[in-house]
């Protein structure tokens, strides 16, 4: 089994897109507000759940495709 080394800092990338707290108020791409449940990173990336205010459930969006109200 090879070692992979980890990179413990940070990249500049990650912390920009990086901009979304548990109970901020944000609107989608498609104009629905809801409320940040949580920021997650998988395999793909970094995505923020978000519960709309209109539909029950949570959905998962792209950073870039929600914005801060």
């Amino acid at each position: 089994m090879l070692a992979v080394k980890r990179d413990t800092q940070t990249s500049p990338a990650f912390r920009r897109r990086s901009r979304f707290q548990v109970g901020d108020r944000v609107i989608t791409c498609n104009c629905r507000l809801g409320t940040v449940v949580r920021t997650d990173r998988d395999e793909l990336g970094e995505y923020v759940v978000v519960r709309l205010d209109i539909l029950p459930g949570e959905f998962a969006y792209d950073p870039w495709d929600v914005e801060k109200v």
